[in-house]
């Protein structure tokens, strides 16, 4: 086992962005083949759902974005440090406010497997910042390549203002051409020094960075389960209960009793639409294979 996957790592493209792409091409074929995806371009978007979807986001970027600021000036992310043009916590902090009413920070859910992510990023940010590219290239060139197809799906889908309320996260007003700006970060990327070692890590953060946004979306599928089995078609007071309505920072109302449990998949369309939703926004996640 070790010897074939020093074979892999030898075969690894010398490329940083390319070696990212090969390491998860697989799970991005299996995203990409699943039948709900069907779902979601019909338009079956719960409003709930796709609230607890932009608050696991928030929580998201707000961890990524904090800890990039802290380590701005380690080696491995100065090249690819561009806050002006890629930061999306003041968008998503619009979308709360949209979403959530003015006492947004206090109303947000926080699941367990959002928190899952936010502590890996924060570990990362403390002990290995140059891990941090897999999680940035991951994140911010999957929304630049894909965003703007979730956005007109979700406007159209839940009668969304043309002029952007809601949805201010798939928008990137600094960025003029996301063709040419991708291809000026992947240049930056594969520009940074970091051995053999450093770059089999952070290629296999990558993959981490993928696993984790599925198990973010998996929960959310779990929930609106849960929340389906109990008859509460708006969902908002099971969510709450099971979510824990709390901003980062601030203490968890959830109790063990009140955490997901692993259970079958259900195949009614709120859950259809879920786990479509999980898979595109894994699929946008990495969405430089459409680049």
């Amino acid at each position: 086992m070790e010897a074939t996957q020093a074979e892999q790592f030898e075969s690894m493209p010398q490329d940083l962005s390319e070696a990212l792409k090969e390491a998860t091409k697989e799970v991005h074929a299996q995203a990409e083949n699943v039948e709900f995806l069907r779902n979601f371009q019909k338009g079956q978007v719960p409003r709930e759902g796709f609230k607890m979807v932009m608050s696991s986001l928030y929580h998201i970027y707000l961890a990524l974005e904090e800890e990039m600021e802290q380590n701005k000036r380690h080696p491995a992310l100065v090249p690819i440090y561009f806050p002006e043009e890629l930061a999306r916590t003041p968008a998503l902090e619009q979308d709360m406010r949209f979403w959530y009413g003015p006492r947004w920070r206090h109303e947000i859910p926080y699941t367990a497997a959002t928190k899952k992510y936010v502590e890996r990023l924060r570990d990362l940010g403390r002990t290995e910042p140059e891990l941090l590219v897999a999680h940035a290239y991951t994140r911010y060139l999957g929304d630049l390549s894909g965003g703007q197809i979730l956005k007109k799906i979700a406007q159209k889908s839940l009668g969304l203002p043309s002029t952007g309320e809601g949805v201010a996260f798939f928008t990137f007003p600094a960025i003029a051409n996301a063709t040419k700006f991708k291809q000026l970060y992947r240049s930056r990327m594969n520009a940074i020094e970091m051995s053999p070692a450093t770059k089999k890590k952070v290629v296999e953060e990558a993959q981490t960075s993928f696993l984790l946004n599925i198990e973010v979306f998996e929960e959310l599928q779990e929930l609106l389960s849960k929340n389906q089995e109990n008859g509460n078609i708006s969902g908002k007071q099971e969510l709450r209960k099971r979510a824990g309505h709390t901003g980062q920072g601030l203490p968890s109302t959830e109790t063990p009793s009140q955490k997901p449990q692993q259970k079958h998949l259900s195949h009614s369309p709120v859950l259809r639409w879920v786990l479509t939703l999980s898979f595109i926004v894994a699929t946008v996640a990495v969405g430089f294979y459409a680049m």
